[in-house]
């Protein structure tokens, strides 16, 4: 069943994400009362009415397009953390965020996204990133490479000379360790920054705009969409124990993605000290 809906006609998905944005999160852009903001876990973790209806509405329509498929979603997950184990599950399950920087999103801004993935027994085959202001809309097929607005995505390797620009986590979302390891990128041959919306920074990867990333958190829903998107590219990424990562958790933290085999052992050795 799985085989033939992913080589079928997947606009039906593009459709049904750009669909959610235009009826819960657009309309609210640079529009929200104070009364639709909260914090679940500190300032810097944010979720808004746009959030919680949009993963509504696409919990959905998706399953509708896929019948017999579940959804793992950012906020279904926080009011019910059991609902994660369906990655460890025998169903298709699609893992949204529906918004990807809600900060940016809070803010006015236009760095935010929707991402969208489809994965079965822990292999993620399907992904939509889809920057609903920008008007962009990556997807990518396991497989079959990765596309934005139709055309090829493509990443890029170490330039010769120049340091490698990587997007790194916030400080408020790693332990000491971790931190000690990300200071590791604070050398030269390197320009570290705070990233901004997880899913942005995977799509720069995909388009040869950024070198690599390092996160020290792992929830699927920021990360399955954006490291197919980098694989089908032409990138890679590893956990700090050099496997690959994990969809249901249980990483060696921080863990990076980069548009290259060269780039990610680089980052992976000066993560390690």
């Amino acid at each position: 069943m799985i085989d033939d809906f992913l080589t079928g006609d997947l606009s039906a998905v593009d459709g049904a994400i750009r669909k959610a944005a235009a009826a819960e999160i657009l309309p609210r852009h640079r529009q929200l009362a104070a009364d639709e903001i909260v914090e679940k876990n500190g300032p810097h973790d944010l979720v808004t009415v746009a959030d919680r209806l949009a993963e509504e509405h696409l919990t959905a329509s998706l399953t509708q397009l896929l019948p017999g498929s579940v959804v793992v979603g950012e906020e279904a997950v926080h009011a019910d953390p059991a609902v994660y184990a369906a990655l460890e599950g025998d169903a298709p399950v699609w893992i949204v965020d529906p918004v990807d920087g809600t900060r940016q999103f809070v803010r006015g801004e236009s760095g935010f996204c929707t991402l969208v993935a489809l994965a079965l027994g822990g292999e993620i085959l399907a992904s939509w990133t889809y920057a609903p202001v920008l008007d962009e809309m990556a997807t990518a097929i396991r497989g079959r490479g990765a596309l934005l607005n139709g055309a090829p995505l493509r990443t890029r390797g170490p330039r010769p000379g120049a340091d490698l620009e990587v997007a790194t986590s916030h400080p408020d979302y790693t332990t000491p360790e971790q931190k000690r390891a990300l200071l590791g990128l604070d050398t030269p041959g390197v320009r570290p920054r705070p990233c901004g919306a997880a899913g942005l920074e995977y799509l720069a990867i995909a388009r040869g705009a950024l070198d690599g990333v390092a996160f020290s958190w792992e929830h699927a829903w920021d990360h399955a969409a954006g490291l197919l998107l980098v694989a089908e590219a032409g990138g890679t990424h590893r956990t700090l124990s050099g496997e690959r990562f994990r969809l249901h958790g249980g990483n060696a933290l921080p863990f990076t993605a980069g548009g290259s085999e060269e780039t990610v052992a680089r980052l992976l050795g000066l993560l390690r000290g």
